[in-house]
């Protein structure tokens, strides 16, 4: 992989992470746009990197909310930042679960599969569409939510679905604060990412070469700045109200990629 190439999936990441639009399905379009030729292992490392710089963008922008966080735990008393602990931690149980005992056939659905992730983007533009027309409460995230909204963090591993979009839709569909959605859907995936890197290190599944380090530094670079931007734009957009913007988008982008792999 170049580096021109890096910092191309390097931004599509860090902006689709946070943007209802999916990361993953974007990535597997825009490597076989860039005809990326990476070896199994290579793609999993430099995909591995793109996700770390998007967690670290994420600390970033809710640093206050996670110091606030660290801070209650510490007080060891059940009090709104324990409970709301304990709600990521229920939200992360489905994810768990299917990552543990489905990760084979997950990773046979990566690896080029346009058509699915076409389809699987029109599904994310339909539940961004039900979700900007559900009205706003001021409803906090309960923990039968928390565990509800994991599902759809779960069922959004599948290239295509939005993993934002997934999880902010579900919760506010369940009759949640907006804003409060999309600051739950941002940090309930935070220690999903960290477990998973954590994983790969330790079952011995990442090969780095030095000859490779330039186009990772880039890609973790541009991934972590477009995310910064993309993270702090989307909490203003589920605010407005704008997802519908967003689920055009998969529906053009979806149908593109549909076209696109019946033709190839």
């Amino acid at each position: 992989m170049d580096t021109i190439d890096a910092i191309i999936l390097g931004i599509i990441q860090g902006l689709t992470e946070f943007l209802p639009v999916s990361s993953s399905g974007h990535l597997e379009l825009g490597k076989a746009i860039l005809g990326d030729q990476s070896v199994p292992e290579e793609s999993l490392l430099f995909t591995v990197i793109l996700h770390f710089a998007t967690a670290l963008s994420t600390l970033v922008v809710f640093r206050k909310d996670i110091f606030d966080i660290i801070k209650g735990l510490l007080q060891f008393k059940k009090n709104e930042e324990t409970l709301f602990s304990l709600k990521i931690i229920v939200s992360m149980i489905p994810a768990v679960f299917v990552g543990l005992f489905f990760e084979e056939q997950l990773e046979q659905l990566f690896g080029g599969n346009i058509l699915f992730v076409g389809f699987m983007l029109l599904i994310t533009a339909a539940l961004l569409w039900l979700a900007d027309k559900a009205k706003n409460t001021l409803k906090a995230v309960t923990f039968s939510n928390a565990f509800i909204i994991g599902i759809s963090q779960a069922i959004a591993m599948l290239p295509g679905i939005s993993r934002s979009g997934a999880t902010i839709s579900t919760s506010v569909l369940l009759g949640n604060d907006k804003t409060k959605a999309a600051r739950f859907s941002f940090l309930m995936v935070v220690p999903l990412i960290f477990g998973k890197i954590a994983k790969d290190i330790l079952g011995g599944d990442l090969h780095f070469s030095s000859a490779n380090s330039m186009p990772l530094l880039l890609g973790f670079l541009a991934a972590f700045f477009s995310g910064l931007v993309a993270c702090t734009w989307m909490i203003s957009l589920v605010k407005k109200s704008k997802l519908s913007y967003f689920a055009v988008y998969c529906v053009i982008v979806g149908l593109i990629a549909i076209i696109f792999g019946f033709l190839n």
